[in-house]
């Protein structure tokens, strides 16, 4: 896909309203503060990337492999915010380099999830929020079944479970778990239903957990 034609989803009704939806979950996970470093990994053509870079107004950094969807970030950046090219599992930064860091659906098609997991906590200072495919959800049934049609071709798409055990091993704490997006098609009735849902029955399509980091080996999960 193309970044322009990627772009051109999210100035949908539809996209739009996903959009503002997602990132309304990340923020309100992350909680960045005013004038903060936030590194967005596999941002893409960085559309989230620019939606914190307005909000934290500090060192916003957006990474992603794909130099053609960079050089559209950088040619539509919002708020002085920077990229640049690597990947998810080798991230090219010491150690707490950032005080948040975010990443929206780029693990679900990378293949060393584990690692990439272990790097994106090696640079994070306080806290990340990371969004993935919930493969409980009617998104899934709809997009996600054989392999995934469309943009969703190839991705894997998780489960809480799963998504606790792949951060068991890790230095974090306070786990959270919240979903959004429960009936994907963005009718009247979706979003009515998206205003009243419990972000805690974890049943949307967007996935995102967060934690806090620690020196501790122990994660706990919510």
């Amino acid at each position: 896909m193309k970044p322009e034609a990627y772009e051109a989803w999210y100035d949908s009704p539809r996209g739009r309203w996903i959009g503002t939806v997602e990132y309304a979950l990340l923020r309100s996970l992350l909680r960045p503060e005013p004038g903060s470093s936030l590194l967005d990994i596999g941002c893409g053509t960085g559309h989230f990337t620019r939606a914190f870079a307005r909000d934290v107004r500090g060192h916003v950094l957006g990474l992603d492999p794909n130099r053609d969807w960079l050089d559209y970030a950088r040619t539509h950046a919002a708020a002085g915010e920077q990229y640049v090219a690597g990947l998810a599992e080798s991230l090219p930064f010491p150690d707490r380099s950032f005080d948040y860091t975010v990443s929206v659906t780029a693990l679900c098609f990378v293949e060393r999830q584990q690692q990439a997991l272990r790097e994106l906590v090696r640079v994070t200072r306080r806290r990340f929020a990371l969004g993935l495919l919930n493969r409980h959800s009617l998104l899934y049934l709809q997009k996600g079944r054989g392999g995934g049609t469309g943009a969703y071709q190839g991705a894997h798409w998780h489960t809480p479970a799963e998504i606790r055990t792949l951060f068991a091993p890790l230095p974090v704490c306070n786990l959270r778990l919240r979903t959004a997006i429960v009936l994907p098609h963005g009718t009247a009735l979706g979003r009515a239903v998206e205003r009243y849902w419990p972000q805690s029955i974890l049943l949307g399509g967007f996935l995102v957990v967060s934690g806090d980091l620690t020196e501790r080996s122990e994660t706990h999960a919510i």
